[in-house]
């Protein structure tokens, strides 16, 4: 097997040398032997184990456990545990391509929203139920709703219930979170559709941030979870490839 000093592992690679020292330190490649002289001696192994950390750190979703999901592939590998990273990247595609859908979904809703499509009807569910059915937790809920995403109506009980129209609005608020969008971006834009429901959706496309609409920011997250998919279909090629080899 070949070694490499920490300059030659830089160069190869196309990062600065304190960038290897780096993720050495967070453990997303095995910790290097070292000469006598103190040198740092990387192999083959370190290579490829690079390699897989940047392809893994280039996705900029952050949202929804995804940057988490990819160090968590990056560290197990870096231990030699090449079945279960392969196991962890199979289910980090099953959620990338969840979110495609997540953001194809909002969407669809804004386009309905906008040509007047929808027409409010009697669904009426609990926040456990809202939570469960759209995957997101009941303390997130509490925070939209306290953050002004959201106004719950309340039964006589004094029990929240959401409707129909609550649960389009919340599955715009998930797909514009995992896009990295402040919450109050999202408000902003949210306030921008409820004072111009009728506003041309392609005469926002390219303007500005604080200008952006839904469907243009939703279109970023795709393609951003494009990205994201090919790079861990990259992955998944170099832990079967390094499964063989080492």
């Amino acid at each position: 097997m070949n070694t490499y000093q920490t300059a030659e592992i830089a160069k190869i690679i196309g990062i600065h040398p304190n960038t290897v020292r780096l993720y050495e330190q967070l453990k997303l490649v095995p910790k290097a032997e070292r000469q006598k002289n103190g040198y740092r001696i990387f192999t083959d192994f370190h290579v490829e184990q690079f390699r897989l950390a940047r392809a893994a750190l280039k996705v900029e979703i952050l949202q929804n456990g995804l940057r988490k999901k990819a160090v968590e592939i990056i560290k197990t590998s870096a231990a030699g545990n090449f079945d279960k990273a392969i196991a962890l990247t199979n289910d980090y595609l099953k959620q990338l391509e969840q979110e495609k859908n997540n953001a194809e979904e909002a969407i669809d809703i804004v386009r309905n929203l906008l040509s007047g499509k929808y027409n409010t009807n009697e669904l009426l569910l609990k926040r456990k139920e809202v939570s469960n059915f759209l995957n997101i937790s009941m303390d997130t809920l509490r925070n939209w709703e306290l953050n002004g995403l959201l106004t719950v109506k309340r039964k006589s009980n004094g029990y929240r219930v959401y409707t129909d129209e609550d649960l389009r609005r919340l599955k715009i608020i998930r797909a514009l979170r995992c896009a990295n969008y402040s919450v109050s971006s999202i408000l902003r834009m949210l306030n921008a559709l409820s004072i111009n429901p009728n506003i041309d959706i392609r005469d926002v496309i390219g303007m500005p941030e604080e200008n952006e609409d839904i469907i243009t920011a939703c279109d970023k997250l795709l393609l951003s979870l494009h990205d994201a998919e090919q790079n861990a279909l990259y992955m998944k090629l170099t832990l079967i490839n390094m499964k063989k080899i080492f």
